[in-house]
């Protein structure tokens, strides 16, 4: 997997935007108005998605294509470099940064339940869980 078909799987989830609120090096991908996942170019390869952060521990652990990402809080934010990571499992953690946001940054309530049902209409869910 490239960082273009990352690009094309987080459009595909729903009411995902794209912005560029920098320059052309950075592009922003936004549920609800707040990020879940970045990519700077110039870090060639490099996803950056939000994760919970006893998830992120383990995942670094884990996998040496996953470490702490560059100019984010290292608690809440992993890089992966997906060149080196399978697609289901680059996928699976885009789907769960998407969800963590949704959950836990999108207000109010009523905006957070539309999300998560049209999430649910698209058949994209959360499978964060099977990691463990």
């Amino acid at each position: 997997m490239d960082l273009m078909d990352c690009r094309d799987y987080i459009l595909s989830l729903p009411a995902v935007e794209e912005c560029q609120p920098f320059d052309d090096e950075v592009v922003v991908y936004k549920i609800g108005g707040k990020w879940f996942a970045v990519v700077i170019f110039s870090r060639g390869g490099y996803l950056a998605v939000k994760c919970n952060p006893d998830r992120a521990i383990i995942l670094r652990d884990r996998y040496s294509a996953i470490a702490p990402a560059w100019h984010f809080n290292k608690s809440h934010w992993n890089d992966l470099l997906v060149a080196e990571l399978s697609d289901e499992m680059v996928k699976r953690e885009i789907r769960h940064s998407y969800f963590c946001v949704i959950k836990k940054g999108v207000v109010p309530k009523s905006k957070r339940n539309e999300l998560l049902a049209l999430a649910a209409e698209a058949g994209v869910a959360d499978d964060a869980e099977l990691f463990y």
